[in-house]
């Protein structure tokens, strides 16, 4: 429920904070008083498109702040995106006077999409042109899907796919030629590839051996060479050490200090030793190997020549025949008709399954809507008239289904429904978009209410913004009664500018200009007992003054609200 509007240097409003209760709530005023002000700014608050004309005159910026009852169904999302939670949940926008502007949610920044998010679970806003979409096919099928309680993502997405599977078999059909010959090519290139079998990591492991037996003769004599001054000369390594240790154990029982040196040389020995033994065995193992050099020549060039003609660094040809494979295995499904054929058709099945499921719900939903909007039609003075909602097969597949949907209206009993914007009138087709509105509204709460874990419950704050243009006498009284008794499951915000509307508010508020030092500003004001009689007389067409006029307001404020049922008026 929305509690609390605050506006700054917006439009001709200086500073504003309006609180709003429960119920049926009725916003009205003078012609160009800045009724609809409210509704802009809140729209704006809700990721509305905005720029600089909605800043004051002489402001550097506008501030709207819209605060709501935060609905336990936002809590996961306001966790997910990194918004703080709890009992209220506050909308903010600023707009400079350049245009631009910034949004927040419980004052963290926020992108507009995240705002218009928000707008989707908290506030339903009917405009007074809502007619219009009733004549547009989109406009009257998401209409009778939400009230169907549908999602067509699924149906939408199960055409795409079955789409882009039939222009993939007819990119097939037209490129056999061309991807034949492809083919063709990739796997001659891959025929070479696999002859030389190249591996991982073997390009370095090829380069290191080769670089081994290419210095073959250079290893060997160094390691014979060493293995002597090691070992084998009289004037060797070990046979020094030995020479050193024989003449430090003849003196070492006079002093206990040379055993120390005597254990390091002993030490030294012993690794001498190892070595000599090492040099010995890779003696024995390592001898020059012309033909494996003469191997690794041949298998060399034959990689380098691969790797020059493929434009490729020698290392990356094992990632390349990798490649072509992957390469040639998507173009052997591309040309393969008969599975591309089969994947259609399955996508067909899909789409199918999915859109008679849709058809199914559409077919189940439109009967009742039809009933409820016409018996809301009798009331609105169209009696005898009705209204249904015709399904239409379509020749060809849509994304939307397998029928398209379309309002039609008889306005008199006896006469065939024909569709809305051929037959209604101007006033008819605000009657009927009220009737429409506040049917589908109270469906939309019975919904929420049967199901609360629903995954978009209800909007809880419903607007209608003059959408009982057109409508006077006896329909005017039946538009109040409608909006009070929605107002039972739902807090109904309304601007009219009807007295009939007006006195069925729970609370009214009303809108006017005032010229302060030359300036004109916009100011609203809760009223109740004398000064709402007064307003509801004003929009009779009386005099505030006139006694009579100022009794038939006290009557219809009699008629709609008695006082025992009377709510206390919200406060601006």
């Amino acid at each position: 429920m929305l509690k609390h509007l605050t506006l700054k240097d917006f439009v001709i409003v200086t500073h504003l904070d309006v609180s709003f209760g429960a119920g049926f709530t009725v916003l009205t005023g003078e012609t160009g008083a800045g009724k609809s002000i409210l509704i802009d700014a809140l729209q704006l608050a809700l990721g509305a498109r905005a720029d600089s004309p909605v800043v004051r005159d002489g402001a550097a910026r506008a501030d709207i702040t819209a605060t709501f009852d935060a609905p336990a169904a936002l809590a996961t999302w306001l966790e997910e995106h990194g918004f703080e939670g709890g009992e209220e949940l506050m909308l903010r926008r600023v707009i400079d006077a350049q245009g631009k502007s910034r949004g927040f949610i419980n004052g963290s920044p926020a992108t507009l999409a995240q705002l218009r998010e928000m707008a989707d679970h908290l506030v339903d806003i009917h405009g007074q042109h809502a007619w219009q979409g009733l004549t547009r096919p989109a406009s009257v099928r998401a209409l009778l899907d939400e009230q169907a309680g549908l999602n067509t993502r699924p149906l939408a997405q199960a055409y795409a796919h079955w789409r882009e599977a039939m222009e993939g078999l007819a990119r097939a059909k037209t490129r056999q030629g061309e991807l034949d010959s492809e083919r063709e090519r990739l796997a001659w290139q891959i025929g070479e590839l696999e002859r030389l079998a190249p591996k991982a990591d073997e390009w370095a492991e090829l380069n290191a051996e080769h670089q081994r037996l290419g210095h073959g003769q250079a290893l060997v004599d160094a390691a014979h060479q060493a293995h002597q001054w090691v070992d084998e000369d009289d004037q060797s390594a070990s046979r020094l050490v030995a020479r050193a240790l024989n003449a430090l154990d003849q003196v070492s029982a006079w002093d206990p200090q040379v055993q120390n040196v005597m254990e390091a040389l002993r030490g030294a020995q012993a690794q001498l030793d190892d070595a000599a033994h090492s040099l010995n065995a890779y003696l024995g193992r390592v001898e020059p190997d012309p033909q494996r050099l003469e191997e690794l020549d041949t298998r060399l060039s034959a990689w380098m020549g691969l790797a020059r003609r493929y434009r490729r660094a020698p290392d990356e040809l094992p990632a390349l025949l990798t490649e072509w494979r992957g390469a040639l295995d998507a173009l052997e499904k591309a040309s393969d008709l008969a599975a591309l054929e089969r994947a259609v058709s399955e996508a067909e099945s899909q789409w199918r399954e999915e859109a008679q499921r849709v058809s199914q719900a559409r077919h189940q939903a439109a009967g009742p809507l039809s009933a409820r909007v016409t018996e809301a039609m009798q009331q609105l003075g169209m009696a005898g008239g009705r209204f249904e909602v015709a399904l239409l097969p379509q020749d060809q597949p849509q994304a939307f289904g397998l029928e398209a949907a379309e309002f039609l209206v008889a306005g008199h009993a006896g006469s065939t429904p024909r569709p809305l914007g051929k037959v209604a009138s101007g006033g008819e087709l605000s009657r009927l978009a009220l009737a429409i509105a506040v049917t589908t509204a109270r469906e939309r709460q019975a919904q929420a209410s049967n199901s609360p874990q629903v995954d978009r419950p209800a909007p809880s704050t419903l607007i209608f913004d003059e959408i009982d243009s057109g409508v006077g006498g006896t329909v005017a009284d039946a538009v109040g009664r409608m909006m009070k008794q929605l107002g039972q499951s739902a807090q109904v915000l309304a601007v009219t500018h009807l007295p009939q509307v007006a006195a069925c508010g729970d609370h009214h508020l009303v809108v006017a200009k005032a010229n302060d030092g030359g300036q004109t500003h916009s100011r609203i004001s809760p009223v109740s007992g004398e000064a709402r009689v007064a307003e509801v007389a004003r929009m009779l067409g009386g005099e505030r003054a006139q006694g009579t006029s100022l009794a038939h307001a006290q009557e219809l404020l009699n008629q709609a609200t008695p006082p025992h049922q009377a709510r206390r008026a919200p406060h601006a």
